[in-house]
């Protein structure tokens, strides 16, 4: 096992590719909220509720995320989430973050999509001044709930598809293949907006074409399972498809057993374009410095190797070619500097 190189790694200039905002309120922020918002969490501590945090499955998972997020109410509510995590990822070195959010999770609640709109990005832009962090929405789908519920909130989105980055897939993977949704990202990709699913974590790899070939994504979040088909392995090195890889998720939630087992050094070697990410962190114990600081020690990797993961995290970002160019550049002189090539 190597020595974690932990200067290093924060130093290191990233982007975080699949983070949820709502999975990164943790438990001391939801207890403010719960208590500004008069709204009952059925936990009596902050200890109590993080002693929750132990699964056993993605919807063990799910189950305790829609409950803390009942507590988002107000657009201050969503400011303060959303620089909560700005601050945080500053701390790691993240220098462009694309963020996913759940309108369905929000709207079912009463609280109007402008009003989560305008809270994430005010402090998205704090988080911008504060700390030069870059940044997209990602407006993702609950696929556990019906194709037209999801096709219903696309269509109240429209007059703020300038707003947004792009559209994603997530919740409950298992019995809801990406294919039920074919139509909503037909239309989202008419709009021009970027395409992203969950596919591939708990879901089988067939979940993976599906996403490919009949939702016509730009990215793959997750993926892992993808390395049981070596066709479908070789579509995603071929295609340079960005696979978003979460491993404290992935050990959390038992898509691994033990991190010495995950594929992202296999992912790696098999010249797949794999990134980092933290996907819930506050749920599943590690931002994104602490994911690379989890993969380096178990599965030894090099300063090299934490390089190509940060150079692929822009590669595969949606920012526009300069911008690309610029982060990688910025990144190629950290790397210089500290002796990588």
């Amino acid at each position: 096992m190597m020595i974690c190189d932990d200067d290093f790694i924060r130093g290191l200039p990233k982007a975080e590719l699949h983070l949820h905002l709502e999975g990164s309120l943790e438990p001391d922020l939801l207890f403010q909220l719960a208590a500004r918002n008069g709204v009952e969490i059925g936990y009596d501590t902050v200890e109590s509720l993080r002693a929750a945090y132990s699964f056993e499955s993605l919807q063990d998972f799910l189950d305790l995320y829609y409950q803390g997020m009942s507590v988002l109410l107000t657009q201050e509510d969503f400011h303060d989430l959303t620089l909560a995590y700005m601050t945080r990822a500053a701390e790691d070195g993240v220098r462009h973050v694309e963020v996913f959010f759940d309108p369905q999770a929000h709207l079912d609640r009463g609280v109007a999509l402008k009003t989560v709109l305008d809270g994430i990005e005010s402090g998205l832009a704090e988080g911008k001044r504060a700390f030069g962090i870059s940044s997209g929405l990602i407006l993702c789908f609950l696929r556990h709930l019906d194709e037209a519920s999801a096709l219903a909130v696309l269509e109240q989105a429209a007059p703020y598809s300038h707003r947004l980055l792009g559209v994603g897939l997530d919740s409950s993977e298992n019995g809801h293949p990406p294919s039920k949704f074919s139509r909503v990202f037909a239309r989202a990709g008419a709009m021009g907006l970027k395409r992203v699913a969950h596919a591939g974590e708990e879901g089988p790899p067939d979940y993976v074409w599906q996403a490919l070939d009949q939702l016509g994504i730009d990215r793959i979040d997750h993926g892992n399972r993808a390395l049981e088909d070596p066709l479908l392995v070789e579509r995603l090195r071929r295609d340079q498809m960005a696979l978003t890889v979460c491993p404290l998720s992935n050990l959390k939630l038992k898509v691994v057993r033990d991190m010495a087992e995950h594929p992202l050094r296999r992912m790696l070697d098999l010249d797949l374009q794999a990134t980092v990410n933290s996907d819930d962190p506050a749920y599943f114990g590690g931002y994104v410095a602490d994911n690379y600081r989890a993969v380096q020690q178990a599965l030894g990797l090099s300063r090299e190797h934490l390089a190509k993961l940060a150079r692929n995290s822009f590669t595969a970002s949606f920012l526009d070619r300069a911008e690309k160019a610029s982060a990688i550049a910025s990144l190629e002189a950290y790397c210089r500097a500290h002796g990588v090539r």
